[in-house]
């Protein structure tokens, strides 16, 4: 992998059209005629699209690379630049609601020569999934902070059950141990009885004063 690329490199070539970086980097500000650039295998994790509005490019190639998301300001961007377009597959998409406004520009937007290739690579349940078959609610932000504030809510409102549960004990022990003591003694009563029955049944000559 190219790790520089010289200052004068593009020295002399104003003309420069096509330029291949594949598994190389980013070319210098002096090539501003540039039309189509390759940065395929470069191991990139974001859409250099903020840096590329220098050149006159209608062609940008970012297949098989580290791109998991790509934001509101870079989406803007790839509105501004209407005549670009971007190839994107073999990317490994994290498909959640960061990804929301590419989602609705992929919908949108025919920028995008290979969107039926891109992927969802996470979560593990929308793997394989292509990104513009999900649904809207997958990627929807408002959706994912309201399920988030929902179960917060509902951890608070059974902890609110719980201190009213047991101020409710606290402030009803003595009725509570009556009523304990009361059902301890039904249950020793209980167990006379049987115990007295079982006496009778073992013993012949009680069976008999009984008969």
């Amino acid at each position: 992998m190219m790790l520089s690329i010289s200052a004068r490199a593009f020295h002399g070539l104003p003309e420069l059209r096509s330029l291949y970086l594949n598994e190389s980097i980013l070319p210098p500000a002096t090539a501003q005629l540039l039309n189509a650039l390759e940065l395929a295998g470069n191991r990139l994790k974001s859409i250099p699209l903020m840096r590329l509005d220098i050149y006159n490019l209608h062609a940008l190639v970012l297949v098989n690379n580290s791109i998991e998301s790509i934001g509101w300001e870079n989406v803007t961007n790839l509105y501004q630049q209407m005549r670009i377009r971007v190839y994107l597959s073999l990317n490994p998409f994290r498909c959640n609601c960061d990804l929301e406004a590419f989602y609705y520009w992929l919908k949108n937007s025919s920028q995008c020569p290979d969107a039926g290739r891109l992927l969802c690579s996470e979560p593990e349940a929308k793997r394989g999934i292509p990104v513009e078959k999900l649904r809207g609610e997958d990627v929807d932000c408002m959706n994912e902070n309201l399920e988030a504030v929902s179960y917060v809510f509902l951890g608070i409102v059974l902890a609110l059950i719980g201190v009213v549960f047991l101020m409710v004990l606290y402030l009803n022990r003595g009725g509570i141990k009556r009523w304990l003591n009361n059902i301890r003694e039904a249950c020793r009563d209980q167990m006379e009885v049987y115990h007295y029955r079982y006496e009778q049944d073992s013993d012949p000559r009680l069976a008999n004063v009984a008969v």
